[in-house]
């Protein structure tokens, strides 16, 4: 009788819970700014949930109930870890982009999220517009330089718009402090992130001719090409490398100096999603012949261009993106 119950109850805070799902990993990524992390955290809210079902009483949604729980699960987690920056976050461009790139292994650096495990993809196109806007790298970027309570408070009361008492009882303060901390918050936000008028965008048709001749300048291997592509205050940033440069020539001379394509067909991208952005995985050619991963591009596109470029060198993000470490032996080509 007891494991029809037990079952039963298993059942019901399935049924129940896993429709948050999505929503609790993009609080979790928002929070620590890594899809890893995240993924982790996600699975130790859902199991203390589980573990506090039966003597969860109804007094808040359980949507809420849930999201209070993953904040003290990623507070905790903080506790021992440090921020996650992007290179553009710890200091100024390199004052020379054909220099020795600096690479910086130790850091604990942001990661891209891919839209499908935050719900940046879903159908709904108002859900999917919020979902987009609260999980913009800027925007997680941003949010790293923050304090974890600040951040917690902001994420809560501007993206999932709780109500201060609600922030209050997660937090275990009072309104008072949380208002304190949103305002502090707020203030810091809007001293780091970029203004409207730097982000927006260009119509669907736009960006899509945009992206084709993305691609093909990085397939044909044609730097010039490129650089045509980048606004004039672009910036392009790589972790795990500290180096990065702002302005399309710079830009161009990094990737003319630096980068191991010899010439045409030496390059080659798969597209993909991330942070509400479009995205590619970039494939390099080894002397077999073969496309391996070599980093993941996160791309910001506004009407001026392609104005930041976060290429990951992090490999073990592929599968996350459902992106194959091995590229077909047939080239991807984007279909008119």
């Amino acid at each position: 009788m007891t494991t029809v119950v037990d079952n039963a109850a298993d059942q019901s805070f399935s049924t129940l819970a896993d429709p948050y799902r999505r929503e609790i990993m993009a609080h979790c990524y928002r929070m620590l700014g890594s899809v890893h992390d995240a993924e982790d955290l996600v699975q130790e809210t859902y199991l203390r949930a589980w573990r506090a079902y039966e003597r969860f009483e109804g007094r808040s949604s359980l949507r809420t109930w849930l999201h209070r729980i993953a904040t003290t699960a990623c507070l905790t987690a903080l506790e021992s870890r440090g921020r996650r920056p992007l290179p553009t976050g710890l200091g100024g461009p390199t004052p020379d982009p054909e220099g020795e790139l600096v690479e910086r292994t130790e850091v604990p650096w942001l990661e891209p999220v891919p839209d499908a495990v935050v719900g940046a993809d879903d159908s709904d196109p108002g859900t999917v517009v919020v979902a987009r806007e609260s999980v913009r790298l800027a925007f997680v970027a941003a949010l790293q330089h923050l304090p974890p309570r600040q951040r917690a408070v902001l994420v809560l009361r501007d993206v999932l718009r709780f109500r201060a008492a609600e922030v209050a009882e997660a937090l275990d303060t009072s309104t008072t402090a949380v208002n304190s901390l949103l305002q502090r918050a707020r203030a810091e936000l809007g001293n780091v992130m970029p203004t409207e008028d730097e982000v927006a965008e260009p119509g669907e048709r736009e960006q899509r001719e945009l992206l084709d001749r993305y691609v093909a300048a990085f397939e044909n291997y044609d730097v010039a090409a490129m650089v045509e592509l980048f606004s004039s205050e672009a910036v392009w940033e790589m972790p795990p490398f500290l180096t990065w440069t702002r302005g399309a020539e710079n830009i161009g001379r990094l990737i003319a100096t630096n980068c191991p394509a010899q010439g045409p067909g030496d390059q080659l991208l798969i597209p993909t999603t991330a942070n509400g952005q479009p995205a590619f995985g970039l494939y390099m050619r080894d002397g077999n012949g073969e496309h391996q991963a070599f980093h993941l591009q996160v791309l910001t596109v506004t009407r001026g261009g392609v104005s930041h470029v976060a290429a990951f060198f992090d490999t073990t993000l592929f599968p996350a993106f459902g992106l194959p470490m091995t590229a077909p032996a047939m080239p991807w080509r984007r279909q008119p």
